[in-house]
């Protein structure tokens, strides 16, 4: 019997909407299934991360769906689509056919007469430009690259995550206002515009609008310059979804708190949605009025943390995606773990090393990326990690004494670590060649230097001194949080 794999494929969705987490589902809605080969069904992806990640953490849970659909064991191959457009265009009507109920409560009050963009997912193909102008012009400040679809989740993120996605499809609902907060570059700027661009997607007449605390500051001495104060309150109080970033800096401004203030209750009793981001929770930011921390505190707070190192790979291979930038494993591996301050500061290391590789012509390699972040010390790490703390490291993992490091030994199960130590204490510490040789049993600069330069050829070849390498790393950075 044919199968319609379009209509196959809603299905599956739609059961897997019902089973799997919002964030795990976010993996999945733009996907196709391309058809079917034996017992084997390629499913088109958006580009290679989502194949990877899908194929490493969601595959049994597909696969077993689709299977229960089809009634018989299949086994899901995921590939970079073809026609990207075509997928994503797709996808969503299944959420809307699934959670069409839900969206459709009357959440930003009757009188906004919201619709689900049911028709703009029908358009024909001669529409999309004018739509697409439309929703341009609704999503004020919007950055189209900031989307849920290019988001990491991990465990340092998930719940804030979730509740983005849910204040995006819910908007005015019972996360009112979402306030987020968390450090520098940690992802915050991302996630509202991420929940404007899925609003706009679900909705056909809101209106959002992105704006830093600072522009809402400079509009209002603008208005208030040119007496047009009624004209600055109508533009703001009209908008459907408020996303307000960096909300800290209008304390201590007492004009600006005043004004944000009865914006933020007209909006609020309209049933209108208020995202704000923050770098510290509503209790921490100082000189902000107390009127405004309460309304804050009653909504939902939610916070963003770094990145773990599987979130840092993840981040990685995205942006290598959006640069058309092949990421090799080791490479990634070597940058999560030289740079683990934040996202923004991750995302330069890779912009470095790749810089490096486009200026000399030289392939994408581990030795390319350690020479290009030579002079990145990881900063507060460097300072952070002792001495003694690698040399700990190493003798845990290779399992040796403090005395046969230090020794004479020739034998490889002690040169190996003597070596790794080397290597480790240039790269993690800013001990000097001879520092690091007086460590390690009073040897000389160059013994020290030829021990690094042999681990560094080593590593462009063996894949399990990378491994060890990386499992001593992350040790010391487990130590480091302890």
């Amino acid at each position: 019997m044919q199968v319609d794999a379009r209509l196959l494929w809603r299905a599956v969705l739609a059961d897997l909407q019902q089973i799997v987490p919002p964030s795990a589902y976010e993996w999945m809605r733009h996907t196709r299934l391309a058809g079917f080969a034996a017992d084997v069904a390629t499913v088109e992806v958006a580009d290679r991360v989502t194949a990877e990640t899908l194929n490493r953490r969601f595959a049994p849970e597909i696969e077993r769906t689709l299977s229960a659909r089809v009634g018989r064991p299949i086994t899901a191959s995921f590939q970079p689509g073809k026609d990207v457009e075509r997928m994503i265009a797709e996808t969503p009507a299944v959420a809307a056919s699934s959670g069409e109920a839900r969206r459709n409560q009357p959440v930003l009050g009757e009188k906004q007469a919201l619709r689900p963009v049911s028709t703009l997912q029908q358009s024909s193909a001669q529409e999309q430009p004018r739509q697409m102008a439309l929703a341009q012009a609704r999503g004020h400040g919007l950055n189209p690259r900031y989307v849920f679809r290019t988001y990491v989740v991990g465990s340092a993120n998930r719940f804030t995550h979730a509740a983005s996605v849910s204040v995006a499809e819910h908007p005015g609902g019972k996360f009112n206002p979402l306030f987020i907060h968390g450090g520098v570059g940690l992802g915050k700027t991302h996630l509202l515009h991420a929940i404007g661009h899925r609003a706009l997607e679900l909705f056909q007449d809101l209106h959002v609008a992105y704006v830093t605390s600072e522009k809402f500051t400079n509009d209002l001495i603008a208005a208030i310059r040119q007496q047009r104060t009624d004209d600055f309150r109508a533009r703001y109080r009209e908008i459907d979804v408020l996303m307000i970033d960096d909300i800290q800096f209008i304390a201590g401004k007492e004009s600006t708190q005043e004004e944000f203030f009865h914006t933020f209750n007209s909006l609020y009793q309209s049933g209108k949605q208020v995202i704000i981001s923050s770098d510290k929770p509503p209790k921490a930011i100082s000189a902000l009025e107390e009127r405004l921390r309460s309304r804050f505190e009653g909504g939902l707070i939610a916070d963003v943390q770094l990145p773990d190192f599987e979130m840092r790979i993840a981040i990685l291979r995205i942006k290598g995606e959006e640069l058309n930038f092949h990421l090799p494993a080791d490479v990634a591996e070597y940058i999560a773990h030289k740079d683990q301050k934040n996202i923004r500061e991750l995302e330069g290391a890779l912009n470095k090393v790749i810089a490096r590789s486009q200026i000399t012509g030289e392939p994408m390699s581990l030795p390319l990326a350690i020479e290009a972040l030579a002079d990145i010390a990881p900063g507060d790490r460097r300072l952070a990690v002792t001495r003694d703390n690698v040399i700990d490291a190493v003798l845990t993992h290779f399992s040796v004494g403090r005395r046969e490091l230090a020794g004479r030994s020739r034998i490889k199960e002690i040169v190996l670590p003597r070596q790794v130590a080397m290597y480790l204490l240039r790269a993690e510490t800013d001990a000097s060649l001879l520092e690091i040789g007086g460590v390690l049993g009073g040897r000389d600069h160059t013994t020290v230097l030829h021990g690094i330069r042999q681990i560094e050829r080593t590593l462009e070849t063996d894949v399990g001194l990378r491994s060890r390498i990386l499992a001593i790393r992350e040790s010391m950075v487990a130590s480091e949080v302890r």
